[in-house]
């Protein structure tokens, strides 16, 4: 797997984290450098801790599912992505709860961090995937787009959450499909 495709699948998985920090931006208004922070320090760390139990969970199972981890691997990005895009058009709204506290950070980093442990388990089956660099490039992707949400959430306001959620899941689709084509030799590159 490819530098690139690595930014882009953390592209993807951090934008639910994104999303959450647009909403807690617009809660805040005036977000100071702790704020940054703390909200980049919360999603970042548990997109890069939930990849991790996954590859070791993934790697542990590996030699069961040699056969078939390509359909696994494309099955997982495209039921996260597609769920992504299911939420996005969902009406139940976000909590506007603007805390940074333990209570309200730790159920938000867990839960916009789901589906990167999925994508820890394909990281398993997938030849050439560099453990530690997808695990650091998903962390600091997601710790500079929460910032960065916060940041336009407080100016803007929540009027890009869709949006980036949207992209998000469409990204994982597109990966899977590449990582399923590629295995059964489909793609002419």
């Amino acid at each position: 797997m490819t530098i690139w495709e690595l930014v882009f699948i953390a592209l993807g998985l951090s934008a639910d984290a994104f999303a959450v920090s647009l909403c807690k931006g617009l809660q805040l208004r005036h977000p100071r450098l702790k704020h940054y922070l703390t909200v980049g320090a919360w999603f970042g760390g548990f997109q890069a801790l939930m990849p991790t139990i996954g590859f070791l969970l993934g790697a542990a199972f590996a030699q069961l599912i040699d056969r078939f981890d390509h359909w696994i691997a494309f099955a997982l990005l495209v039921l996260i992505g597609a769920n992504m895009i299911r939420e996005a058009f969902s009406k139940k709204e976000e909590s506007d709860d603007a805390s940074l506290s333990l209570r309200v950070m730790l159920p938000a980093a867990v839960a916009t961090s789901i589906d990167a442990l999925a994508v820890g388990v394909s990281f398993a089956v997938l030849p050439g995937v560099n453990i530690i660099w997808a695990v650091l490039i998903i962390g600091v992707t997601t710790f500079a787009l929460s910032a960065l949400g916060l940041r336009l959430g407080s100016v803007f306001g929540v009027r890009f959450r869709r949006k980036a959620v949207i992209a998000g899941g469409v990204i994982l689709i597109l990966i899977g499909t590449k990582i399923l084509l590629e295995h059964l030799s489909v793609m002419p590159f």
